[in-house]
């Protein structure tokens, strides 16, 4: 019996033990990747972390600006988020993301190529994207410049998903004649507010349903505003032209950098 016990106990403490040992290297190796969406970058996300709404210092390695809605945010919270892949295109990556606290986000990854501009470019762009808050436009949380040249957007999750989604699924809510109204008159104060809040307009370029975000009262959200102004002129340009394939480009523009609110508005009605 006693040898019974040995052949059987010992085998399976063995497997156990393995089993623990694989289960701490790859913690530790999640741990070192960040989440697997950016690599951690060790202490520096400490001296980041301070700065109230700033956070960058010029000549820095990094750079993590937060904006309304994100003061809580820090380096290590965003790289170390464990995401999904919601949706990819030719110049980004769109994640969700999941916090600490257990809050939701959704990360946008910028490829490199497609957004090569420095940190400080970024950052200014970043702010004057920022500083757009309407009740339906989706707010900038956050922007974080890695050393690398990585490039993250925090926005908001919206569970509810696209305006392209809602009327795909073909729910009997998108054949309501109040519910139609709300998205109709939320998209175009959103599209008004960009045209006309600030000194400079500030262009949309890409709107199409699978950019309009809904809340859960089927309140628009208009996402992606400005991205051109963080990516390159051939990154940019070739949005616009993945727009014409899609049926959301206005027949006068040719090239983004020639972009209007009324073009924009062109496009969507």
């Amino acid at each position: 019996m006693r040898t019974l016990i040995k052949a059987v106990l010992f085998p399976a403490l063995a497997v156990v033990a393995a089993l623990a040992v694989l289960y701490c290297v790859r913690r530790r190796r999640r741990r070192r990747r960040g989440g697997g969406l950016l690599p951690s970058h060790g202490g520096r996300a400490d001296r980041l972390q301070a700065g109230g709404s700033s956070g960058y210092v010029p000549g820095g390695e990094e750079a993590l600006v937060r904006f309304p809605g994100g003061e809580s945010l820090t380096v290590s919270a965003i790289l170390e988020a464990p995401g999904e892949v919601v949706a990819k295109s030719a110049h980004s990556t769109l994640y969700r993301a999941g916090l600490s606290a257990g809050e939701a986000v959704a990360l946008l990854r910028f490829v490199r190529p497609a957004c090569a501009a420095g940190a400080e470019d970024a950052v200014a762009a970043a702010r004057v994207l920022g500083a757009v808050r309407h009740e339906n436009l989706v707010p900038i949380r956050a922007l974080y410049v890695g050393p690398r040249g990585e490039k993250l957007l925090v926005h908001p999750f919206y569970a509810a998903g696209s305006l392209r989604r809602f009327l795909q699924e073909g729910i009997n809510d998108s054949q309501r004649w109040e519910i139609i109204c709300k998205l109709s008159i939320g998209i175009a104060k959103g599209l008004d507010h960009l045209h006309t809040a600030s000194q400079k307009p500030i262009i949309h370029g890409n709107l199409k349903t699978n950019n309009i975000m809904l809340d859960a009262d089927f309140q628009p959200r208009i996402s992606d505003f400005g991205l051109y102004l963080l990516l390159n002129p051939a990154a940019a340009q070739e949005m616009l032209e993945t727009s014409a394939v899609q049926g959301y480009k206005a027949p006068e523009l040719i090239k983004m950098r020639d972009a209007t609110g009324r073009a924009t508005s062109t496009a969507w009605g």
